[in-house]
């Protein structure tokens, strides 16, 4: 008699903006992990090379009926969302911009998978819902007083994750990033806006001549030299803690986390570590301070420890900009598409 037994299937994640910087990470550690990412990307960011193991489908998260015929096609058993505008200046400039694609589209996604009957989503929020905070460093309950359209479309879109779960319709993860970087998969993803905001990159293309100085705003912050500082957390620990928490949704309807490496670091010690790392020098300009600039913001990240054993391997600087600076070299014009 024939045995009709068969193995579980692995577990199939859509990945929302899966060719994007954390989304081709996120996709190349969810295929190590032996699940099935399937990529939903429209390409207007991301770049079809970041994606090297993962079904593709070229599509707009405004596309209502496509995303539930995927969700359908592929019988994806949870989805994670990092399909987001991220530039706060140009949040400020162009709000209907963010609001349409960081918070309707996001409903959207909320209500094909409701359709199709999905109920786990990873969400990819932002350190920016706390605003200007009271308290360093930032735990979970701090006020959520976002200053800018980037950061109110973000929150607004955690609580329409929560009052969908309070409906029992969705069990979800908020995840709050601090300041990703670094180059993840043994330095083949890095990363690769453009245009370029972040500044680990920014000084990185100052170390190898591509631009011509590097501007500090403001050297007179309350802080021990003067200048602002963040916390910065690897792309591969950000990632581990999604898939951590995508597992903790099986019993969970309703997490949320910070994700930061809980300790800062200056401007001017992430100039001096990639002078370090890369050997070059090169022209460093004090301006003006930005307004909105906070002179510390850094994560108290105990609670995903706790709750979802996370724990950083990345945690130094020169780890971070090391794999960050070998990428930048080995990809000198970013990804070729």
């Amino acid at each position: 008699m024939q045995n009709m037994s068969h193995e579980p299937r692995a577990t199939r994640v859509l990945v929302a903006g899966g060719a994007g910087y954390i989304g081709s990470n996120m996709v190349a550690m969810l295929a190590a992990e032996s699940f099935e990412p399937v990529v939903f990307d429209n390409l207007s960011t991301g770049h079809k090379s970041a994606v090297q193991q993962a079904e593709f489908v070229r599509g707009d998260l405004a596309d209502y009926e496509l995303l539930v015929k995927t969700l359908k096609k592929y019988k994806i058993d949870g989805v994670m969302h990092f399909a987001a505008l991220i530039e706060v200046g140009e949040s400020v400039q162009m709000p209907l911009k963010y609001y349409r694609n960081n918070l309707s589209n996001t409903q959207a996604l909320l209500s094909a998978m409701e359709e199709a009957g999905v109920e786990k989503f990873v969400f990819s929020s932002t350190a920016a819902v706390y605003g200007m905070p009271k308290q360093v460093p930032i735990t979970e309950d701090c006020p959520k007083e976002p200053i800018n359209p980037y950061g109110q479309t973000k929150w607004a879109a955690e609580m329409m994750c929560h009052y969908q779960s309070r409906a029992g319709k969705l069990r979800y993860a908020a995840l709050r990033y601090f300041n990703a970087c670094g180059a993840g998969v043994n330095c083949t993803l890095g990363e690769d806006h453009r245009p370029e905001s972040h500044l680990i990159p920014l000084i990185i293309q100052a170390a190898m001549g591509k631009r011509s100085e590097i501007k500090i705003y403001g050297t007179d912050y309350p802080t021990p030299d003067g200048t602002c500082i963040r916390d910065y957390i690897h792309i591969e620990d950000l990632c581990r803690a999604h898939l951590l928490a995508l597992n903790k949704l099986d019993t969970s309807c309703e997490l949320v986390y910070n994700l930061g490496n809980g300790r800062g670091y200056s401007v001017k010690e992430v100039i001096e570590t990639v002078k370090q790392v890369s050997g070059k020098d090169f022209k460093v300009v004090a301006v003006e301070r930005r307004p909105g600039d906070a002179p510390i913001l850094t994560s108290d990240a105990v609670k995903a420890r706790n709750e979802l054993g996370w724990k950083t391997e990345f945690a130094e600087l020169v780890q971070i900009v090391s794999s960050a600076w070998r990428w930048h070299n080995e990809h000198p014009d970013g990804y070729p598409d």
